[in-house]
């Protein structure tokens, strides 16, 4: 079970990282660090930001996959040119 999350300001965080570290570690809490009342960022359970990463990979690769079929079935590829233009870089 985890802790409900928590938002601390970014000095308080500062002075308590061992802490807020620990909590996450064992309790399972997200912690926000904010700056006047802004979340800027957040500590998390390490195992929490891997499944992240995990989602994002396999996100990435069924993309891939998706764009490949794509290209088989008579797409024709989008030039780095072309997608920078459609991403406004």
């Amino acid at each position: 079970m985890s802790e409900p999350a928590a938002e601390l300001p970014i000095s308080d965080a500062r002075d308590s990282l061992a802490d807020v570290v620990s909590r996450a570690h064992y309790a399972g809490r997200i912690t926000y660090v904010t700056r006047r009342g802004q979340r800027l960022a957040a500590i998390v359970p390490a195992d929490l930001a891997e499944a992240i990463e995990r989602a994002e990979d396999a996100a990435d690769v069924s993309a891939a996959r998706d764009a490949l079929a794509r290209i088989d079935a008579g797409d024709s590829p989008v030039s780095l040119t072309e997608l920078r233009d459609e991403l406004g870089l």
